[in-house]
C-alpha cells in the first residue's frame, strides 16, 4: 500500500510543486489543501473517505487515497523549498546561456533540488507506513491487523508482531531514502 501511495503522490506532488513556483499565485491554494489535510486525523479521513463512491468502502483502496493524500504535504513542500532554494545567480546563467524556462527546469532547478526533494519524499514515506498500520481498521490488511488483533486480544505478541516488523520497514525505508538523499546533495565527482 505504501508504494503505491507514494509512488502516486511523488506523480502528483512534485509537479504541484513546480506549478507553484512557476504560479505563486496558486502557493496558498495548494499549500492550503495539503496543511488542512495534515490536520486531520487519520482514522477520521478513513471514515469520510469510505461513504465516496470509486474511491471509498473499505478495503486497501480508502487506504491508498488517504496514505496519497497525507504524503502530499513533504513532497509538495519539499519541490517547492527545492527549487526556490536554488541559487538566483545559477538560474541568470541559464538564462544567459539562453535556456527556455523548460530547460532551465530539467537541466537546472530539478538537478540542484533532488536532494530537498528526496527528502520529502522521505518523510512522506517513513509517515505513509505508520499510518499504514492503522488502515487495518478499515479492512486494508497489512501489519495493522496484528496490532488491532493485539489490543483487542490484550496480547503483548500480537502487538509486537505487527510493531516490530512496520518499524523495521520505516527504518529501512528512512535508511534507503536517506542514502539516496545523501547522494543526490553530495554528488561524488569523477575524475577523468
Amino acid at each position: 500500500m505504501v508504494l503505491v501511495a507514494i509512488t502516486v503522490a511523488v506523480v502528483i506532488g512534485v509537479p504541484a510543486g513546480v506549478l507553484i513556483t512557476r504560479k505563486p499565485a496558486l502557493e496558498k491554494v495548494v499549500l492550503g489543501f495539503a496543511n488542512v489535510v495534515q490536520t486531520i486525523p487519520s482514522l477520521a479521513l478513513f471514515g469520510f473517505l469510505i461513504p465516496i463512491p470509486v474511491i471509498g468502502g473499505i478495503g486497501a483502496s480508502t487506504a491508498i487515497v488517504a496514505l496519497i493524500l497525507y504524503a502530499l504535504l513533504p513532497i509538495v513542500r519539499g519541490t517547492y523549498a527545492g527549487i526556490q532554494g536554488v541559487d538566483p545567480s545559477v538560474k541568470e546563467a541559464g538564462r544567459g546561456m539562453g535556456m527556455t524556462d523548460l530547460q532551465l527546469l530539467w537541466q537546472v532547478e530539478i538537478p540542484l533540488s533532488l536532494g530537498v526533494i528526496v527528502a520529502g519524499i522521505r518523510v512522506a514515506a517513513i509517515t505513509s507506513v505508520g499510518i499504514a498500520t492503522i488502515a487495518a481498521a478499515i479492512g486494508a490488511g497489512g501489519l495493522g491487523m496484528y496490532i488491532f488483533r493485539g489490543v483487542a486480544g490484550v496480547n503483548s505478541t500480537l502487538i509486537l508482531a505487527g510493531s516490530i516488523p512496520a518499524a523495521f520497514l520505516a527504518l529501512m525505508t528512512d535508511f534507503g531514502l536517506g542514502r539516496m538523499e545523501k547522494m543526490l546533495k553530495n554528488p561524488q565527482r569523477r575524475s577523468p
